[in-house]
């Protein structure tokens, strides 16, 4: 039978190297892995569709899945999960102690739609009390000028998010004080260089995601992966052989967490670090599929409504290739 040609775009993760080392085909196709950084596959599978599969921002997705614009179904393969109680970085001189005390604030965003600032104003808005509308956003390049959302954004009136001008960073405009604070998955420049005008909101971060997680049980979710709509039309099987892949390589990688034997994680205390993981999280910790993850699809789906991103509520169905919902059992 005549394989399938199928390309791949994703980041370089434990989680997913066996796909692109071969140990895991992709049942039924000839398949082209390309490793790309996420804010480039995001870029190229939204403005263009350039990938058969690829990594996408869920935000984004639920986004234009709302609109009925996504170029793409997804499988529920979470290839990137992060807490984010680590990505809110404020000046040290504006009296921002709290999570609270960022309402009425001037805060810095790379783009109104990331995931991981959905997971941001989510937690504030839950466990904190600060509604999206109560603080100014301004969006915009962290370290380069010029970056824009990745999808057009249709916010409504009671949610502020300013383009920065285009000649500016994020990054410069903090350390001008012409920003309280940023929220961004990548650290900035200046905290990275240890500037003193910018640190952490939550300086011990590990222990207020582990509280968090605690409270919560949810593991924020930040990226899926997802098949080309047309291609998905003209292959209807594609989505869970896709689904099944990334489950089996996941597994590969979960199991030399725990290989004492000849360690294949370069990190001395792998294995111990890896017990106390399970004791708080269990042993499914980063777990695919849809029911394992249903307190964090709920969530996100609610947020991006509340928080004017998604111009509808959404169901499940509105994001996930049908077949991945009703899994065959043996």
């Amino acid at each position: 039978m005549k394989r399938l040609p199928l390309t791949v775009a994703c980041g370089n993760y434990d989680r997913t190297r066996a796909i692109w080392d071969g140990r895991v085909p992709i049942e039924g196709t000839d398949t082209t892995y390309v490793y790309l950084e996420a804010e480039e596959a995001f870029h190229r599978a939204f403005k263009f569709a350039e990938f058969d599969v690829s990594e996408i921002s869920f935000s984004s997705h639920m986004m234009m899945a709302s609109r009925g614009a996504s170029p793409y179904v997804g499988i529920p393969a979470f290839v990137s999960r992060v807490f984010r109680h680590s990505a809110i970085y404020v000046r040290a001189d504006a009296g921002i102690e709290r999570p609270e005390d960022l309402a009425g604030r001037r805060v810095g965003l790379p783009e109104y739609q990331l995931t991981a600032c959905l997971w941001v104003r989510g937690i504030l808005q839950d466990e904190h009390g600060v509604r999206p509308q109560a603080v100014t956003w301004f969006s915009g390049g962290q370290e380069e000028t010029g970056r824009g959302e990745r999808a057009p954004l249709q916010l409504p009136p009671d949610i502020d998010c300013r383009r920065i001008p285009p000649d500016r960073t994020l990054v410069d405009m903090l350390a001008a004080g012409e920003l309280d604070a940023l929220v961004t998955a990548r650290a900035p420049s200046s905290f990275v260089r240890g500037e003193p005008h910018v640190r952490r909101l939550f300086p011990d971060y590990v222990a207020a995601e582990r509280a968090y997680f605690e409270r919560t049980r949810m593991f924020p979710i930040m990226h899926l992966i997802g098949i080309r709509r047309d291609l998905v039309e003209r292959h209807p099987w594609l989505p869970v052989s896709v689904y099944k892949a990334f489950v089996e390589a996941r597994r590969l990688a979960r199991a030399d967490l725990e290989e004492i034997g000849c360690l294949r994680v370069m990190h001395p205390w792998i294995y111990a670090h890896t017990q106390d993981l399970i004791g708080l999280m269990g042993k499914d910790f980063w777990p695919y599929g849809i029911e394992a993850n249903r307190r964090e699809l709920e969530a996100m789906m609610r947020w991006s409504h509340e928080q004017g991103l998604a111009a509808r509520p959404l169901a499940l169905e509105d994001l996930f290739a049908p077949s991945t919902l009703d899994l065959a059992r043996i």
